[in-house]
């Protein structure tokens, strides 16, 4: 990035206080949004009209990033919708699922994205949520321009800048702003800000020959600028001279600058630094230096602020740094140079145990009792004071901001294969901190991820428990979507997974909702079928709960078909069976559902009998909506029986119990 830091500035707090350079190519950027694309000149036409998509190409260090932000404030007032970000690649190299950064977007527009759906889903979601406004779409790092056009608007009226390291071949009307280094006024002008004016002026020519040396390269100038200002003695001629000595094996002039700041840290500093490359998205906070280097988290704070003030780190919001992308090589050939395979498996490990420590803690302030005062052992299990929480609202937030770095980790983890206990750990204490904190429903897609990162794990090591609770968590979310026949499959799957694990309670609950998959679809045959299993499963294990709701799934079957007789008999078993657990709003609405079939069979008599029995049950069980429901249900059997009289009653009682809405006084059946 291409800001300037202010030398005033506390240890490690970075001042944005001017963007350096770049005026020709931020008028070029500007005449660009009304160009003629080159396809267009060449006779080509796109397929659809598009957003405009502009391109700044370099390579990392030469400062791309901080160019379209600036751009980008240049010419917001011109887009009043605002301004959505996402990057698609980590500073590490990886590249960024597009799913995920079309999830991004898509939170940024505050629209919902449901678990688990596709690229193409989301895509479409996203144009269509885009359309009609005029907002610019910042999409940093792109390697692929296939990550790109499934993010490109389908409104003219919409911006695109992309920040890339060569050209996106594919991408119709794409004229790309390269760059290159700064010229020679404008990097001195960047030491300036990072050193003071004073040590520019006593020596311009030194200061010149500093900015060659690093190629006009703001990165470069960033590393060395910030170790003149950590060195007020030295001069800018000898750190010229010393730069310029370096043999050509170093490397480039961002190699170089960064041997001088790496070779002038103590040695801890220099092994914190070199592990940085372990941390999660890059993203790095001094829990995490500090379980990684060993250090507490004191010294790892006052590290990570050090770094920042010389240029190795990017400050971010909540104590939060990013590695920056063009450094990252450097420091992955760091690690493999200097540290034994089994350290860097020993401070992953560390880092993993801390994190899944921390998200214990977190959920922890979710699930406590309103005071703060939640350090008892019993709930935060010993966890010594400095990765406590001082409040649900601050473990909320923790939460929040290290999200990214959290399903990254957990990722990594997976995958690397060598730390799967850590691993399942790390993914099962995220899921119950975001279900704590969130909700399920609002967790849903990034929980969806998580039960696969679970699956991926349970077959490498063939945990068939850990295989079914996955499956049977993923399908729940893709029936909610409305991806039904997906759900059936892994119904079935979770269903041969519990069989081999001997978990009955995993067969069962499979069975049942193969069934519940099957009257989705309305395969009423199979879902008796089904269900009928589950029963006979529930029936053999003595569970009264799971053999009286299984009774009434059949019942709502058999009603659905037609079937009267037979859906009278399952839910008078169904009744019976609460009845039995002394679950009263069970029985009441068991009942209900018996008058429901005794209407529907034409035995408004028994209907009548029933419904009225239920109603007391209603009223016992303090269930006023059920009971104002039945009121209606009264109401209508009355009014079929030719007493409009009664019925005028009933529906009084209903409007008294729940007020004048109709909504409040149906009965739902259990399949809804």
């Amino acid at each position: 990035m291409n800001y300037a830091r202010n030398p005033n500035a506390g240890r490690g707090a970075v001042s944005v206080t001017d963007f350096v350079g770049r005026r020709r190519e931020l008028k070029e950027l500007r005449e660009d949004i009304a160009r003629t694309g080159l396809d267009t000149l060449s006779g080509r036409k796109a397929k659809a009209p598009r957003a405009r998509v502009l391109l700044v190409a370099g390579r990392p260090g030469s400062g791309r990033t901080a160019l379209a932000e600036a751009f980008v404030r240049e010419v917001a007032e011109q887009y009043p919708d605002g301004v959505l970000r996402t990057r698609l690649t980590s500073p590490g190299g990886q590249g960024v699922p597009t799913e995920r950064a079309v999830r991004d977007l898509l939170e940024g527009l505050g629209r919902p994205t449901p678990p688990g759906a596709g690229e193409d889903d989301l895509s479409s979601a996203l144009r269509t949520a885009l359309t009609g406004r005029r907002a610019i779409v910042l999409v940093d790092d792109a390697a692929d321009p296939q990550q790109v056009d499934a993010l490109l608007p389908d409104t003219p009226e919409c911006l695109v800048v992309v920040t890339a390291e060569g050209p996106l071949t594919g991408i119709p009307d794409v004229r790309p702003c390269t760059l290159g280094g700064l010229d020679t006024p404008s990097a001195v002008q960047m030491l300036a800000h990072n050193i003071g004016d004073i040590r520019v002026t006593v020596d311009p020519r030194a200061a010149e020959a500093l900015a060659e040396e690093c190629g006009g390269q703001p990165a470069a100038l960033r590393l060395v600028g910030g170790w003149l200002a950590a060195h007020p003695k030295a001069s800018v001629a000898d750190v010229a001279k010393q730069l310029h000595d370096m043999p050509a094996s170093t490397g480039g002039p961002l190699a170089r600058g960064f041997r001088l700041v790496y070779e002038s840290l103590p040695q801890p500093a220099q092994r914190t630094l070199r592990l940085l490359p372990l941390a999660p998205a890059g993203i790095v906070d001094a829990h995490t230096a500090s379980a990684l280097a060993g250090c507490s988290v004191a010294a790892a704070q006052s590290t990570l602020d050090d770094f920042a003030g010389l240029g190795l780190l990017h400050p971010a919001q909540d104590g939060l740094f990013q590695v920056p992308g063009s450094l990252a090589p450097l420091l992955q050939a760091l690690l493999e140079a200097k540290e034994r395979p089994a350290e860097v498996q020993l401070a992953r490990a560390r880092m993993l145990e801390r994190t899944v420590r921390l998200l214990l803690s977190c959920r922890a302030m979710a699930e406590g009792e309103e005071d703060p005062g939640i350090g008892g052992p019993e709930k935060l299990g010993g966890l010594p004071r400095a990765l406590r929480f001082p409040d649900r609202r601050a473990a909320a937030t923790w939460l929040d901001t290290r999200l990214p770095a959290l399903t990254a980790a957990a990722s990594l983890a997976v995958a690397d294969g060598e730390l799967d206990t850590l691993a399942r750990r790390l993914v099962a204490a995220l899921v119950r901190a975001l279900a704590a904190h969130r909700g399920t429903a609002e967790a849903a897609p990034e929980l969806y991820g998580l039960h696969r990162l679970v699956l991926d794990v349970a077959e490498r090591r063939d945990l068939y428990r850990e295989q079914a609770a996955a499956l049977l968590n993923l399908a729940d979310l893709d029936a909610e979507t409305g991806r039904t026949q997906e759900a059936l499959e892994r119904y079935r799957a979770a269903l041969d997974a519990g069989r081999a694990a001997n978990d009955p309670y995993a067969a069962g609950r499979a069975m049942e909702s193969v069934g519940g998959a099957y009257q989705e679809l309305a395969d009423w045959h199979r879902a008796s079928d089904w269900f009928g299993r589950a029963l006979s499963h529930a029936l053999a294990r003595g569970e009264r709960a799971d053999e009286a709701r299984l009774y009434g799934r059949l019942g709502n079957v058999h009603t659905y078909t037609g079937r009267y007789g037979d859906a009278l008999r399952n839910w008078r078993a169904a009744a019976k069976g609460y009845r039995k657990l002394a679950d009263v709003p069970g029985q009441a609405k068991a009942l209900s559902e018996m008058a429901r079939v005794q209407e529907y069979a034409g035995r408004p008599e028994e209907s009548l009998h029933t419904c009225r029995e239920a109603v007391e049950l209603a009223r016992r069980a303090g269930d006023q909506r059920l009971q104002a429901a039945l009121q209606v249900r009264l109401a209508d059997t009355l009014d079929r029986l030719g007493d409009p009289a009664a019925a005028r009653l009933h529906r009084s009682a209903a409007d008294r119990l729940l007020g004048d809405d109709p909504a409040a006084c149906e009965i739902r059946s259990s399949s809804d």
